[in-house]
């Protein structure tokens, strides 16, 4: 392995002048180190992240802690935050919760130990008070959910707006009768969004508890059970909102195995747009999330935030608005369908 000293010997120069070229040391020239970088790169010289460790130096590995890379709106995310800092000399280092705190806890100790520059992080509902003291020890800011202890630096969509303006666009179109999938209140998306459901639904439609499904936002299967549970009711409901991105998914493929049409069955609106969701039957209505400019805003905050030197900053926060994107598979309410007779009849006796 090349070492600073080969590069030294090379040079003809000490092994410091070699180190502090390496390190961007203010007070070596900008000739001597584009030469000392050049022989670095000829030589293949592969700078020691043990020893920068050793020495205090932070690492340009930057964490990104999240719940599920399945889900193609934290894919794209984690994509967009790769790109952008991979154009300002960084490099980004994933990590996956499952929503676990343990698991954020551990995914934080070991990025801490490696002296990451900073972490971006999607907090679990309940983070481990280690959790939160190592975050503190460094910079960092929460993307799309945010913890009160964690920190005050926040870059997230408007849940309450999106989910309101999704169910309104129901009650518009006269459904009174609107189920709502979505994730858990105790995570503040969920409860954000489930905040905008009842909000459109207040003075104008039925918001009875039978109608409202909540489970963990990342399950799949949730979604189609929960789907199957609203169909199944002596009423069902006219209408569906999803309230995150896999239980969309679980929405649509419980439609189809129950042979229930959009819109003429039943009117969907879903959460994100997922590739498929716009060839799906008549094109999926859905909420449209900004997450390609969320991450890159996200991502040139966060450099300039570390290029400061600072675990901490000023309260900031980003909040980008969702969009409506009407399709097929809305329409007014009408008589139910042979189809939509036969699933409610599979329904009640599965």
């Amino acid at each position: 392995m090349v070492t600073i000293k080969d590069i030294a010997a090379r040079l003809q120069v000490s092994p410091s002048t070699v180190g502090r070229a390496l390190a961007d040391d203010p007070r070596i020239s900008a000739a001597t180190k584009q030469k000392v970088t050049q022989v670095a790169d000829e030589m293949g010289y592969v700078a020691n992240l043990a020893a920068r460790m050793m020495r205090g130096v932070s690492s340009n590995l930057v964490g990104l802690v999240l719940p599920d890379i399945r889900n193609g709106f934290y894919a794209t995310i984690a994509h967009a935050l790769s790109k952008c800092l991979q154009s300002a000399g960084y490099q980004l280092a994933l990590s996956e919760t499952d929503d676990d705190r343990m698991v954020e806890l551990q995914s934080v100790r070991e990025l801490a130990s490696a002296n990451v520059a900073g972490i971006i992080i999607v907090p679990t509902a309940k983070p481990h008070r280690e959790t939160v003291r190592l975050l503190k020890l460094s910079p960092h800011v929460q993307l799309l959910r945010k913890h009160a202890a964690i920190g005050d630096q926040w870059f997230g969509i408007d849940d309450t707006l999106a989910i309101f303006e999704a169910t309104s666009h129901l009650v518009q179109l006269g459904h009174r009768r609107i189920g709502y999938i979505g994730g858990t209140d105790d995570l503040p998306t969920g409860s954000a969004r489930l905040k905008g459901y009842h909000k459109a639904l207040a003075g104008v439609a039925s918001g009875e508890p039978a109608l409202v499904q909540l489970g963990a936002p990342s399950e799949v299967d949730f979604g189609a059970n929960a789907t199957r549970r609203l169909l199944s009711l002596p009423k069902p409901p006219t209408a569906i909102v999803a309230g995150s991105v896999q239980m969309t998914q679980g929405i649509l493929e419980e439609l189809l195995a129950q042979g229930v049409r959009a819109p003429d069955d039943l009117s969907v609106v879903g959460f994100g747009d997922e590739l498929g969701f716009r060839w799906w039957g008549p094109g999926l209505t859905t909420v449209g999330l900004p997450v390609h400019d969320l991450a890159t805003a996200c991502g040139l905050w966060f450099v300039h935030h570390v290029r400061q030197n600072s675990a901490t900053a000023s309260p900031y926060t980003s909040i980008s608005p969702a969009t409506l994107i009407v399709r097929g598979s809305t329409r007014k309410p009408g008589p139910p369908t042979k189809t939509s007779v036969r699933a409610s009849l599979r329904g009640a006796t599965a």
